[in-house]
């Protein structure tokens, strides 16, 4: 029997350098060099800081999951790198990081999509995905509905966000509350002493677009709410606006979600990105899933968030199917698609 393949994978799309390696769906190694303390005074990720960060981090990274591992670069089979979507430079870096370390030890180089990997993750924590599936995918950069047939060849966009992704919405709102950045993790700590029902905040709906999102019109609610209690001259009870806003979100993802389920006929959803570590996220989505019937598979929190496991995850399929690596002049695409 062929021993499962060893994947390193690179994830720079963003604010986080990710270096993970992979035993097949076994994870040996998940290092992470984040740059988010220097976005935070920014308000958002401020792309040229995110590039040079990764810059700097991606060789101590590297070495780092290595020695995690207990494997040298000779001992690799293959290099994964997210090849898009995400931030052009961000990009750039990972692609000639990735093409450096394959061309030097002779690997096979596989870019893969930024989404992707964030379905393939799940097969670390949960074995091999359920195929065909529904996949949401929620973090501060997109907010995605996908049909996965086939992980490597067959995913199908049902719906993404119009304007604000969930995450993004999140980090404004947290701003407008005077939480600090990423406003995610804060909003779900105050929001467990809130009251979630204490305001109706709306629930976009995007015409014609029954899977598709958009967060900026509830996110626009949340500011005109706090401000008009602000003019009256009445204290902003954080803690339930934080409840409210965080159960308005997670209504629409989980509600919509469940919809692809049924309107396709698949039993599984898979959750993913880094709003899938929301406390709340989590439970609405399993007891959402309970009443219908469905299996619901979320991968631990730490892999919910951009990391180098999931590239090397996905990079493993790959290599495990016999899939044709990619060139060495393979291109960092910020706009790339799923196939």
């Amino acid at each position: 029997m062929t021993s499962p393949p060893v994947v390193l994978g690179i994830e720079t799309s963003c604010d986080e350098t990710g270096v993970g390696i992979v035993r097949g769906s076994e994870l040996l190694a998940d290092a992470l060099a984040s740059s988010v303390d220097e976005h935070a005074r920014f308000g958002g990720v401020v792309p040229e800081v995110a590039s040079r960060a990764h810059l700097e981090a991606m060789v101590p990274t590297v070495h780092r999951a290595l020695e995690q591992a207990g494997v040298t670069l000779a001992q690799v089979d293959a290099i994964a790198v997210t090849a898009g979507p995400g931030l052009a430079g961000a990009l750039l870096v990972g692609v000639a990081a990735a093409k450096a370390y394959a061309l030097s030890a002779g690997k096979p180089l596989y870019g893969v999509n930024h989404l992707a990997a964030h379905v393939a993750v799940d097969r670390l924590a949960n074995g091999d995905l359920p195929e065909p599936c529904i996949a949401l995918l929620v973090s501060g950069g997109h907010s995605s509905l996908l049909l996965v047939r086939d992980l490597v060849g067959d995913l199908t966009s049902l719906g993404t966000t119009v304007d604000d992704a969930a995450g993004e919405a999140f980090d404004k709102v947290a701003r407008v509350l005077g939480l600090p950045f990423p406003g995610g993790p804060h909003i779900d700590r105050v929001a467990t002493e809130g009251d979630p029902h204490a305001i109706d905040f709306p629930r976009g709906v995007v015409r014609d677009a029954p899977f598709s999102f958009t967060f900026s019109g509830l996110k626009t609610a949340v500011a005109r709410w706090i401000e008009a209690k602000q003019r009256d001259g009445e204290p902003v009870p954080v803690a339930d606006v934080a409840a409210s806003f965080q159960e308005a979100v997670t209504d629409v993802l989980t509600a919509r979600a469940i919809a692809a389920c049924r309107e396709h006929g698949v039993g599984s959803l898979v959750v993913g990105g880094g709003v899938a570590a929301n406390s709340r996220l989590r439970a609405m989505a399993a007891q959402r899933c309970e009443d219908a019937g469905l299996t619901l598979r979320v991968p631990p929190r730490n892999l919910c968030t951009d990391n180098g496991a999931m590239v090397a995850a996905l990079g493993a399929l790959l290599v495990e199917r016999e899939v044709e690596p990619s060139p060495l002049d393979l291109p960092a695409d910020s706009a790339m698609s799923l196939i």
